[in-house]
């Protein structure tokens, strides 16, 4: 029941996604274009390189997208056998149906990249988010993988990717990062995942408040990457996270 429901806040299509964390977006005033800052040739390589993987949807026609889908399962749940592609079996991990193909198509096929970068980069935080084993958790608990997608989702708006260049400081910022470690938009993602979770337990939220939820996280996110001193994500305060 709690996945149905929270499917309607956070949602699996591109749609829904796009809907449900408009309000985390940043709004400018109307007529205000946002300013672009100059890149390096190797920012500007890096982020079309991180561009063409945003760009990839996720094909479950493709044996290699399958098997990273396998390999996410085998990393979430080593001692349970999964039965086959389309399963009831996903429900545990928090997918909204049988076929989680159909929860990719909001995040296309980097949120299974980012899912499999946590789970293989920080195996215990990955699984206390899975199981929900860290916290006084809430009755209506949001489901795992569903909020991963929206992660994926959330964090291409906030830097905004999609532009041929940043324009926001944020954005010039985490470029700077990526300049230096490839790995930096996975690595985000985890420490974003884990702030998520902070956030949800500190507000002691239920399925409703998600989105104000990711607001917070957001938000704080933000205030990090800014910090004059910040030269890399480790420095992030909320990268501690990853280690309790």
């Amino acid at each position: 029941m709690c996945v149905d429901l929270l499917s309607e806040v956070v949602a699996g299509s591109a749609a829904w996604l796009g809907r449900g964390l408009s309000c985390v977006c940043v709004q400018g005033r109307d007529g205000d274009p946002r300013p672009s800052f100059d890149l390096t040739p190797a920012q500007e390589e890096c982020l079309q390189r991180l561009q063409s993987r945003i760009d990839v949807a996720y094909d479950s026609s493709i044996p290699q997208h399958q098997e990273a889908l396998k390999d996410l399962w085998k990393l979430a749940f080593p001692e349970e056998e999964l039965h086959g592609v389309v399963s009831e079996q996903w429900k545990e991990m928090g997918w909204q149906g049988k076929d989680p193909s159909t929860d990719f198509r909001g995040g296309g096929f980097i949120s299974l990249e980012n899912l499999l970068y946590f789970a293989r980069k920080f195996p215990k935080s990955f699984q206390d988010l899975l199981r929900k084993q860290v916290g006084d958790r809430s009755v209506w608990e949001y489901p795992f993988a569903v909020a991963g997608i929206n992660i994926t989702f959330m964090l291409i708006q906030m830097l905004d990717l999609e532009a041929v260049k940043p324009r926001s400081i944020v954005g010039e910022t985490f470029l700077r990062f990526l300049s230096v470690n490839e790995s930096a938009f996975d690595l985000l993602y985890c420490i974003a995942f884990k702030l998520m979770d902070q956030q949800w337990l500190s507000m002691r939220a239920s399925y409703m408040e998600f989105n104000t939820v990711m607001k917070s996280t957001r938000r704080q996110l933000e205030r990090e990457i800014m910090v004059e001193d910040i030269t890399s994500l480790e420095d992030l305060p909320s990268y501690s996270l990853l280690s309790q």
